[in-house]
């Protein structure tokens, strides 16, 4: 399973951004897909997250400007970012977890994309 992330670049505060993850390598439905970030001396963090039957869950930090979504037909998922502030700068993951037949769950990380929101 490979999940590949697009859409990180420089943004000024207020502005917005949309990244998007595709997971290949899967057949099935994924149960759970997630959007985490690391900012530069800080630790990984949730941001959002999404199941397969549409639940969504927010960081406090992100309620509001930030909305996750997922096309199952194309094994993606979204993040609309919105109103951008510079403590949003980080390094954002997509997270992955689905079932492989004779593999069983798996949990699966992209390489990241950056998102720098200047001041």
């Amino acid at each position: 399973v490979q999940l590949q992330a697009s859409g990180g670049g420089l943004v000024e505060t207020g502005g917005s951004l949309r990244l998007s993850c595709e997971a290949t390598g899967i057949a099935s439905s994924l149960n759970f897909m997630g959007w985490y970030r690391q900012a530069p001396g800080k630790s990984r963090e949730s941001v959002a997250g999404i199941t397969s039957s549409g639940m969504t869950n927010y960081a406090d930090s992100v309620k509001g400007r930030f909305t996750i979504s997922r096309e199952d037909a194309k094994n993606t998922v979204y993040l609309q970012m919105n109103s951008l502030k510079p403590e949003d700068t980080a390094v954002y993951y997509c997270n992955a977890v689905g079932h492989r037949p004779g593999v069983g769950v798996g949990s699966y990380w992209g390489p990241g994309t950056l998102v720098t929101v200047s001041s």
